[in-house]
Formats: structure tokens, sequence, C-alpha cells
């Protein structure tokens, strides 16, 4: 991962806007459902604002800018190259989190349930 995406992705942690502070209380240090979610992760050139690398589910907060005609085609290539790595996307606006933040919490718990595990390595035992 290149020096500057990771020293971004620090400032964007340190620059988190109200509504990813309030989703991250609740996804922080295994509060839900135990998973462990890192937020502002790169990802090969992309940084995610959310994710559970064991479910490999990304989760992307989108403010009004993300209705543009120029920010949704940006959007559908970026989740396009993640969903090809493996990754599952799920995207909420702003104003859902603020207004529907239980209803937000169960979309997320029902997709970290449907996405599949990713397969581990086979043991390298009784070689």
């Amino acid at each position: 991962m290149a020096k500057g995406l990771t020293y971004l992705a620090k400032g964007l942690r340190k620059r988190s806007t109200d509504v990813e502070q309030l989703l991250w209380s609740r996804l922080r240090a295994g509060r839900f459902e135990g998973m462990k979610f890192r937020r502002q992760h790169p990802i090969g050139q992309y940084i995610a604002d959310f994710v559970c690398l064991e479910r490999k589910l990304i989760i992307e907060l989108d403010g009004g800018q993300h209705a543009l005609p120029d920010e949704i085609l940006k959007d559908r290539q970026r989740d396009a190259w993640l969903e090809k790595e493996g990754y599952t996307v799920v995207r909420f606006w702003d104003t859902e989190v603020l207004t529907n933040t239980s209803g937000v919490l169960e979309a997320i718990r029902e997709r970290l349930y449907r996405t599949p595990a990713p397969q581990s390595l086979p043991s390298r035992e009784g070689k």
C-alpha cells in the first residue's frame, strides 16, 4: 500500500464527520456482532470508510455530493473494482445513518451474515 494513501487515510480518520463518528461508535472495538471493523482503511487505490476484513464487507457513507452524475459513475467504478477483489460494498446516505441508525445497523448485520467468509488456506498439516 502506498505511503501517500496511508497518510491520507490517517488524515481522514482525524477529520471524520459526525456521521462517521456516530457509526464508528457502534462498530469499533468488536462492539458490533463481535466483528472487527477498520475505518478509513486503504484497499488498492481506494480508502474504504469502514471495512470488516474478516467478512470482506465494506460500508460507505455518502453525502449529497454522491448524487452528482460524475460521482455516481466514480462510485460505480470503485465498487466494481472492490467487488472484483472479493469485497461486498454497502452504501448508506449520511441522512439515513442520522435518522435511522438502528435500521442501518440491522442492514449491516444482515449483510455480515449474508456475505460468505473468505475461504482459509488449506492446512499444511500432514505434508
